[in-house]
């Protein structure tokens, strides 16, 4: 009987796991995908749909069309017991199912990572799925409409004042399209052309981008900063309020808009597996299999991963890595059941790329520090390429953006939604009753 492959999570690493052990197995292995959504995530696109310059629905690829001959099953899994092969999860109905296994692949990938701040969990935005996006997209448009309806000078400010923190990938791009989006939406409001659109960054490390090169940092610092941006190092919130933040150095800032973006931790799933882990990811040893369970494998943000470019360090939890890490652990999975060979994980991270907004990015090819436009261009044209699906629609909104502008309207999430920052499936939105 056809051995049957169950991949946990549709993200970067588990989606081309998939992907590659279907093209691999030719029907010599039956392989099912287990996965909240029916769709692959591009998250590096997140912040633009957030923007409003793509739509939701560019930066997710569907599955079922994306990977023939991958049975997909929706649900997200809440545990897996290696002794008995099985998986348990609970499907969009709430019902808790199983599915056995002769090899599994873990691959659920990482939520947000929330630190015992007062207030954080309730005040807080979160950005780790297109609903977070879409309510972020929101929630400014409606911060700039209800300033612009305002007497209330202090009111009028406090709207008009957004606090970012987290000055990483994510932070950053965040920062930098949504502060030009609400330029332009301004444009639109006569009575707020004086009034101060007010943009905090936030970060205890010394630096944006810390985990970029010095040179790179000091671009996007420069670029946001231009751009009227307070970059604050060294500092982040110490109680969030419903009208305001307090930060570490004392000061309290009016705000009704406080964007979360401090990293991401592993899936709570790792933790109730009880094995062994490092920095809270599942230990793996170089071809990506549990130690002690040879039919236990893991990748991406989940796992481990000894960097063997680096002895002694873990590869950082990127989408670089993920992507590679699916790629060989689908040839380990297969070589487990007679097709091919293992294969050693190493990979050395080939640069790093940051769209800022507008005309402005910041890239390191190969060592090759580039900025502007070239690095826009090189930024663009490497997520059009990792992108699974959908490129000519995201072309064309591209397109769109730069010759028409972009609609600021309301799509409703606004106050009817909430998406809460402690969810561990951050896809989900909730509806207050």
């Amino acid at each position: 009987m056809a051995p049957h492959i169950v991949v946990v999570g549709g993200g970067f690493a588990g989606f081309h796991a998939a992907r590659r052990l279907a093209r691999m197995s030719r029907g010599r292995a039956r392989i099912t995908l287990l996965n909240p959504t029916d769709y692959f995530l591009y998250l590096p696109l997140l912040p633009q749909v957030a923007a409003g310059v793509l739509e939701p629905r560019r930066v997710t690829v569907s599955l079922p069309a994306a990977l023939p001959g991958v049975r997909l099953v929706l649900g997200e899994a809440t545990h897996v017991d290696p002794e008995r092969h099985e998986v348990c999860y609970r499907d969009p109905d709430g019902d808790e199912r199983r599915l056995g296994y002769d090899r599994v692949v873990l691959a659920a990938g990482s939520v947000n990572k929330l630190l015992p701040i007062p207030g954080l969990a309730e005040h807080a935005h979160g950005f780790r799925g297109v609903p977070e996006a879409l309510y972020l997209r929101d929630h400014l448009i409606r911060q700039v409409e209800l300033a612009a309806d305002t007497g209330d000078p202090a009111e009028r400010a406090a709207r008009l004042t957004f606090v970012a923190v987290g000055a990483g990938y994510t932070g950053t791009e965040v920062v930098a399209h949504c502060q030009l989006a609400v330029r332009d939406q301004l444009r639109h409001y006569p009575e707020l052309a004086h009034e101060r659109v007010r943009w905090m960054l936030l970060d205890v490390a010394p630096r944006v981008l810390p985990e970029l090169s010095p040179r790179l940092s000091r671009i996007a610092d420069r670029v946001l900063r231009e751009r009227g941006v307070e970059v604050l190092t060294g500092c982040s919130v110490a109680e969030a309020l419903a009208d305001r933040v307090r930060l570490t150095d004392g000061r309290s800032v009016p705000t009704r808009t406080l964007i979360w973006c401090v990293g991401v931790r592993p899936d709570p799933l790792i933790e109730d597996l009880g094995l062994r882990t490092e920095q809270g990811r599942l230990v793996v040893d170089e071809y990506l299999t549990v130690p002690g369970y040879p039919d236990v494998f893991a990748c991406g943000d989940a796992a481990a991963v000894p960097d063997l470019t680096r002895p002694g360090r873990l590869t950082p939890m990127t989408a670089q890595h993920a992507v590679r890490q699916g790629a060989v652990v689908a040839h380990n999975v297969a070589a487990s059941f007679g097709i091919g060979r293992r294969r050693r994980y190493k990979h050395r991270d080939l640069g790093f790329l940051v769209d800022l907004g507008g005309p402005d990015g910041a890239a390191n090819p190969l060592g090759l520090t580039l900025s502007g436009w070239p690095a826009k261009f090189l930024t663009r044209g490497y997520h059009l390429r990792s992108l699974p699906g959908n490129r000519r629609r995201v072309v064309a909104d591209w397109v769109l953006d730069a010759v028409a502008g972009r609609p600021a309207v309301e799509l409703g999430l606004v106050p009817g939604a909430h998406v809460p920052l402690d969810t561990a499936a951050p896809e989900r939105i909730s509806v207050p009753t």
